[in-house]
């Protein structure tokens, strides 16, 4: 292995870099210095913490050391071994690189640190307050490197007040080790706080078992794979299942070529896919690892390196999109040996996501120097598992009966499932309005009495400005005087509803949709209105040949888990669920 040496950045180069690293809290210290671990190869980091990495932060990693000469330049600004010329930028295949990380903790801290190569006689302990190096001493030592960081922000004690209680320090480190975590497969990270151990993350043998024990096993248990390649564009990894959702984004993770990053695109490709399958305020939880040229994507946006910005977004946006559609169409229940496996079910096409991407192209300002290439490190390796579940039949339930006129109940050889007769009415007619095509209204019924409906003058307007959405949707409306539309015909489900208030309500979601949401985002939630509106209703007794044909419409369209709102329109309980009932095992 070559070594490569410590030096000072040439200022040119430093330059040319977004702005280094600011110590906010504990964590960020905690960031750079297992960022740098990791860098060094270590496969085993101990991370200790007091008064939640206020009072101390230890860190010892068992990584290639620093060399003793090159210590005290370790500290100075722009002290880096991993470029050494401009053009290096684009090649590096680590976390830091600028070289401040370092000097910019140790100007507002105490560090002890002691490092040590595999092939040096002896280590080397220094000592360092307020950026000033007091002490370097040789001193024994394993290989591998341990630093001390004490006293935070003793210089500026301004900032330290603004540090919040231990416990939220505390949990802001280990946010940033789980996202460490998740990546880095390799190696074994513990964490012990006030001299309690408090995580331990063994090594794993690939991305799969690490996700497992930093998620959980729920997260995998409720989670869908994601493998997928699009010329030089690959994303792997897991998504959760539409019933398996958070309050908050905590549970979304990104990585790209291996590096965690924050970015709102992503966020929205995701949400966009979850979109008429997961409840309003409700997010879900996902782990995706995109492997990028590096031609293609630029890191150096950010002084913290965890934005980015992408050269061709289109092409990521839709490979991510289509690919956990995929995942999402086949959601229902699980085949088991006696189950009747179904054929591809239809995803809708993918002009149908079109504006959905078109509109998160038009939000997306891609501002970067075409001429400069861009930063990228490796991606781990993800051995993939087929771990896809195989969806099955409804219609190869036995049917038992109703519960209240709401509920179906099905047997299969070795669980009940329930269904939500209105949730599943519900998506099937969702996903038939999505692929209407707007000349094809044959089902459209006229009214013998056309509907002429009153509007309050600002309904008026947002109706006026959406018209072409309901037409398109099948309904014949035109404005019929001042403040005032006529409905001479509907899509024939829909014949019988109160046409006043499905208005009202269609007004209620053109006001309520914000100036960020696209056309097709607008279209979705007429659509899912609809659907509603003319869905069977609860407490609606149903004969078996309507609950038979209720069965086939659920298997010929997708994502039949959830109705268009994010409910679930079924529940499965097992043989094993009985018998803890009743107290058999």
């Amino acid at each position: 292995m070559v070594i490569k040496r410590i030096k000072i950045l040439d200022e040119a180069i430093a330059s040319r870099i977004a702005a280094g690293e600011v110590v906010e809290r504990p964590s960020s210290i905690v960031k750079e210095l297992v960022e740098n671990a990791l860098d060094a190869g270590a496969d085993h980091i101990e991370i200790e913490l007091e008064e939640g990495g206020k009072k101390s932060i230890k860190i010892t990693d068992n990584g290639e050391g620093i060399d003793g000469d090159d210590i005290a330049i370790a500290f100075e600004r722009h002290a880096t071994s991993k470029i050494d010329a401009y053009d290096d930028l684009f090649s590096v295949y680590s976390f830091g690189f600028r070289g401040e990380a370092l000097s910019s903790i140790a100007s507002i801290s105490r560090i002890e640190m002691l490092s040590k190569r595999e092939d040096a006689l002896h280590g080397t302990r220094v000592l360092v307050e307020g950026g000033e190096i007091k002490e370097i001493v040789e001193a024994g030592s394993p290989r591998g490197t341990s630093i001390r960081v004490e006293d935070i922000f003793y210089t500026t004690p301004v900032r330290r007040k603004f540090l919040k209680k231990d416990s939220t320090e505390q949990a802001h480190c280990l946010d940033y080790i789980t996202r460490l975590a998740l990546c880095n497969y390799q190696c074994r990270i513990t964490v012990s706080a006030n001299n309690r151990s408090i995580l331990n993350i063994p090594q794993a043998k690939n991305i799969s078992e690490r996700i497992s024990l930093v998620l959980g096993r729920e997260f995998i248990g409720n989670a869908l794979p994601i493998d997928n390649k699009r010329g030089d564009h690959a994303v792997k990894g897991f998504i959760s299942k539409p019933h398996f959702t958070k309050s908050n984004t905590k549970g979304m993770f990104y990585y790209i070529n291996g590096r965690y990053v924050r970015d709102s695109f992503l966020n929205h490709a995701v949400m966009t896919t979850y979109r008429g399958m997961i409840e309003a305020r409700r997010y879900p939880s996902v782990v995706l690892y995109l492997d990028i040229p590096t031609h293609d994507v630029d890191v150096n946006v950010h002084p913290t390196k965890m934005e980015v910005r992408f050269k061709n977004p289109r092409e990521i946006y839709s490979l991510l999109v289509d690919s956990m559609m995929e995942s999402l169409a086949d959601t229902g229940p699980i085949a088991g040996k006696d189950y009747v496996i179904p054929p591809p079910v239809s995803r809708g096409g993918r002009e149908y996501y079109t504006g959905r991407i078109e509109g998160a192209i038009k939000r997306y300002t891609l501002s970067m120097d075409k001429k400069r290439p861009v930063i990228s490190d490796t991606l781990p390796l993800f051995e993939r598992e087929d771990k896809r579940e195989e969806r099955v039949l409804f219609s190869s339930f036995h049917y038992l009966g109703q519960i209240t006129h709401t509920y179906l109940i099905f047997s299969t050889p070795d669980s009940m499932v329930i269904i939500d007769q209105h949730a599943a009415h519900e998506r099937v007619r969702y996903e038939r309005l999505k692929n209407l095509s707007p000349t094809s209204h044959e089902q459209n019924q006229k009214l013998l009495i056309p509907e002429i409906v009153e509007l309050q003058p600002a309904n008026f307007v947002l109706l006026m400005d959406n018209m072409s959405l309901l037409q398109d949707a099948g309904l014949e409306v035109e404005p019929y005087g001042e403040n005032t539309i006529i409905i001479k015909s509907v899509p024939a489900f829909l014949s019988g509803i109160d046409l006043k208030a499905f208005i009202s309500d269609a007004t209620e979601e053109f006001s309520q949709t914000g100036k960020t949401e696209n056309l097709e985002a607008i279209k979705e939630k007429i659509y899912a209105l609809m659907a509603c509106k003319g869905a069977v209703k609860a407490r609606h007794k149903l004969s078996e040949e309507e609950v038979k044909k209720l069965c086939q419409d659920l298997d010929s369209v997708p994502f039949a888990a959830t109705c268009p709102h994010g409910r679930p329109l079924f529940a499965t309980f097992d043989i094993g669920d009985f018998e803890r009932m009743f107290k058999r095992r």
